[in-house]
């Protein structure tokens, strides 16, 4: 394994990426990416195969309409998985990033209205590579914030703060060097503890069953998704995002995940139904409707000594709600046609 040419093959797809014009999209993925790629990207987009396809569903479009896309990059990183429940190596080699895609719409993508606001539309990404080769990602861009951004909210007011997602605080989540091995282990070590341990020992009657003052610092920064929103302490996490979230989904379980690495004082965590649980709560605009839900998302941390300090977290709401029979694209739609107004 060698995370440090995997960082630098994504840093050069990237580069190619975002100088590409929409026209030259198609060949930049092909000249990067595995002829029999996967692309598991958000709701409704989903899965796509091969580099082709990759270009002509997400990256062409989302060049036509803004076409001065720009990347900024908060965080890059990688490392090999460990992201098994039984704890097992899964053997396979990730690269992870996150961070903004900026610029102005001049067009719809997905028909999403184009206006006259700059977007921060946020962007969380997983690769993994076989011999040299990128063979599979995961993405997710943060369309419910994004709505909201161009005054079409689908949800109704985020009990967090909206539109907060910094790059890491008085760190550089950009890891350009190789890293302490027993530092990458030892944040390795607490993620599985905070998935495997903490979060699966819930037992429905107390938030205090899960010990999360063992694993988040009192003033955690934890930065949720679009409907969510940001917290900023143990407390506030606890009490808006925790509390309504778990009274939904009381069952909820950490499942194998596609990908959970570690370097440095960095862990990324990636999976495609990483989660499953029962939709028997309402949540936000969802009555509870009993149904076996799978939750996909990205996770990204930053540990100092024994806790973790911030948590940037991706739920793909999209696929959630559809789910739990809630169309949030129909809704966008409905809301251009029939003007602004808080979501019911």
């Amino acid at each position: 394994m060698d995370t440090q040419a995997n960082k630098e093959q994504i840093l050069a797809f990237w580069s190619a990426l975002d100088a590409a014009k929409s026209d030259d999209i198609a060949s930049v993925c092909r000249a990067h990416l595995a002829p029999d790629f996967i692309w598991r990207g958000p709701a409704p987009l989903s899965l796509k195969t091969g580099p082709k396809a990759v270009a002509d569903s997400f990256w062409h479009p989302l060049k036509q309409a803004i076409p001065d896309l720009k990347r900024e990059i908060h965080m890059i990183f990688g490392g090999q998985s460990s992201g098994r429940v039984d704890g097992g190596p899964d053997g396979e080699n990730w690269v992870c990033g996150t961070g903004y895609l900026t610029g102005q719409a001049r067009g719809e993508f997905l028909d999403i209205p184009a206006t006259q606001r700059r977007l921060q539309l946020r962007w969380g990404a997983f690769y993994k590579l076989r011999q040299g080769q990128i063979v599979e990602s995961q993405m997710l861009i943060d369309f419910v914030d994004w709505f909201e951004q161009i005054g079409l909210p689908v949800l109704p007011k985020s009990r967090g703060t909206s539109h907060v997602y910094p790059p890491p605080t008085a760190f550089d989540g950009v890891i350009a060097h190789p890293q302490d091995p027993v530092q990458t282990a030892e944040t390795l070590q607490l993620g599985r503890q905070l998935l495997y341990g903490g979060l699966n020992r819930y037992d429905a009657t107390g938030l205090s069953s899960m010990g999360m003052a063992g694993f988040f610092h009192p003033n955690i920064k934890w930065y949720g998704p679009g409907g969510i929103g940001a917290c900023f302490s143990l407390a506030e996490f606890e009490t808006l995002h925790q509390q309504p979230w778990l009274a939904a989904f009381p069952d909820r379980k950490v499942q194998d995940l596609d990908a959970l690495i570690a370097e440095g004082s960095l862990l990324g965590a990636a999976g495609v139904a990483g989660v499953r649980a029962t939709h028997s709560g309402a949540y936000l605009t969802a009555p509870a409707s009993g149904k076996p839900v799978q939750i996909s998302g990205l996770d990204f941390w930053l540990r100092h000594k024994d806790k973790f300090t911030e948590n940037w977290v991706f739920v793909d709401m999209i696929d959630l709600f559809a789910q739990m029979g809630q169309d949030l694209f129909t809704r966008l739609h409905s809301r251009t046609q029939t003007g602004l107004g808080p979501a019911q």
